[in-house]
């Protein structure tokens, strides 16, 4: 069962919003990696789609089919595979995240 996640986000501008990349998991429930990459992104505050494949064989094999994995979670951005949880936790660390969904990076002050 699709359920979409939507979490506010703060802009500046009225299309803000609309205009956010499409994030896609996969995931099942009973899965620890699956529960870290969604608090991760739930802590990132961007809206999201959740795609729940515990008992859904049709759901499951849409994943593998697109991601050409089978292990879970498998995360998307505009139909572009991001991976799994640790490659999630890595594009978020290295910033790429931030950047991808327009967000601005914090610069730090001169001394």
């Amino acid at each position: 069962m699709n359920t979409e996640k939507t979490f506010t986000r703060s802009t500046s501008g009225d299309n803000a919003v609309a205009a956010a990349p499409r994030i896609e998991i996969y995931f099942k429930s009973w899965c620890p990696y699956s529960r870290w990459a969604l608090e991760l992104l739930t802590d990132k505050g961007v809206p999201f789609t959740t795609i729940d494949v515990t008992n859904d064989w049709v759901l499951e094999a849409e994943m593998i089919d697109r991601s050409g994995r089978t292990s879970v979670p498998q995360v998307f951005i505009d139909n572009d595979h991001v991976g799994g949880f640790d490659d999630l936790k890595a594009f978020v660390a290295s910033g790429s995240f931030d950047r991808r969904l327009g967000v601005a990076e914090a610069v730090p002050l001169a001394a």
